[in-house]
C-alpha cells in the first residue's frame, strides 16, 4: 500500500500545492480565462497543467506541517496574490467597458443593453462592442500568454512563504479604481464633447423655433452623429488599447515589488 511520510507530504504541499493555489486563483479571476464561457473545471485542469510544467522551475519553498495554521495562512496569501494580479487586468478591460457606457448614455443608447455571456452581466451594446474588440486585440498580441508569464514570474518576486503582498501593494490595488474611471472617461471624452456640441445646437434650435419637436428630431440625429463620430475616432482605439494595456503591465510589476 502506498504511504507517504510527513516529510514527503510537506514537500508535496510546498512544491506543488502552494503554486497550484496561486495559479488557479489567478486563472479563476483573470480576464479571458475567468469568463463564464470557460467552465471552472477547465480552468482548474489548466491550473494543474501549468503547475506541473512550472513547479520544477520554481525556487524551493520552505516546508511546513500540512495541518498547521501556518499552511492555512500561506494558502490565503497565495489566493490574495493570484486574485490581485488578475484584478489589475480585469480593471484594464473594465476601462473600455466603462468608456462604452459613457458613450451609450450620451448617445441615448443606454436602453439598448444586452447580456454579456462572458461575465453574466447586462451591458450596453457599445460596451459589448468595445469589450469584444479589446479581447480580440489582447489575444492578437498573445496577452493570454503574457498573463501566464506574469503569474509565473510572481513566484520569483514574491516567493512562497509567510510574507505576502506589501501594504503599498494593497494601496495600489485601491488606487487603481480611480485610474479606471479616469481612463474610461479619457477614451470617451472626444465623443462626449462632440455630442455635447450637438445637444447645445438642438437647445439653441428649440429656443429659436419652439414649434419644432426637438426630441423627435434630436434623438435620431444624436444617435447617427454619435455613431459617425465613433467611426471617425476608431483609429485612436488601438493606441488607447496599447497605452492602457502597457499601464496594466506596469501596475502588475509595481504590485510585485
Amino acid at each position: 500500500m502506498f504511504e507517504m511520510t510527513d516529510a514527503q507530504i510537506a514537500q508535496f504541499v510546498g512544491n506543488f500545492f502552494f503554486p497550484l493555489v496561486r495559479i488557479t486563483a489567478f486563472l479563476l479571476a483573470a480576464p479571458i480565462f475567468g469568463t463564464r464561457i470557460i467552465t471552472a473545471r477547465i480552468r482548474v485542469v489548466l491550473g494543474v497543467m501549468c503547475t506541473l510544467i512550472i513547479s520544477p522551475l520554481l525556487p524551493a519553498s520552505p516546508q511546513y506541517d500540512a495541518l498547521s495554521l501556518t499552511v492555512l495562512i500561506i494558502i490565503a496569501q497565495q489566493i490574495l496574490i493570484g486574485v490581485a494580479l488578475a484584478f489589475i487586468f480585469q480593471v484594464v478591460f473594465q476601462v473600455f467597458i466603462l468608456a462604452g457606457q459613457y458613450i451609450a448614455m450620451s448617445m441615448g443608447l443606454g436602453f439598448a443593453s444586452m447580456n454579456d455571456p462572458a461575465n453574466g452581466v447586462t451591458v450596453t451594446i457599445i460596451s459589448q462592442f468595445y469589450l469584444l474588440t479589446t479581447t480580440l486585440l489582447f489575444l492578437s498580441i498573445n496577452g493570454h500568454l503574457v498573463l501566464i508569464q506574469i503569474v509565473v514570474d510572481s513566484f520569483t518576486v514574491i516567493p512562497i512563504g509567510i510574507s505576502g503582498l506589501s501594504p503599498s501593494a494593497y494601496y495600489k490595488i485601491i488606487s487603481i479604481g480611480g485610474w479606471m474611471f479616469a481612463s474610461g472617461f479619457a477614451i470617451a471624452l472626444p465623443i462626449l464633447t462632440s455630442l455635447l456640441i450637438v445637444n447645445i445646437a438642438f437647445g439653441v434650435m428649440s429656443r429659436s423655433a419652439p414649434q419644432i419637436n426637438v426630441f423627435v428630431v434630436g434623438f435620431p440625429m444624436t444617435l447617427i452623429f454619435g455613431l459617425f463620430v465613433m467611426w471617425l475616432g476608431f483609429d485612436a482605439f488601438l493606441p488607447a488599447f496599447r497605452e492602457f494595456t502597457n499601464q496594466g503591465f506596469i501596475f502588475s510589476q509595481e504590485l510585485l515589488k
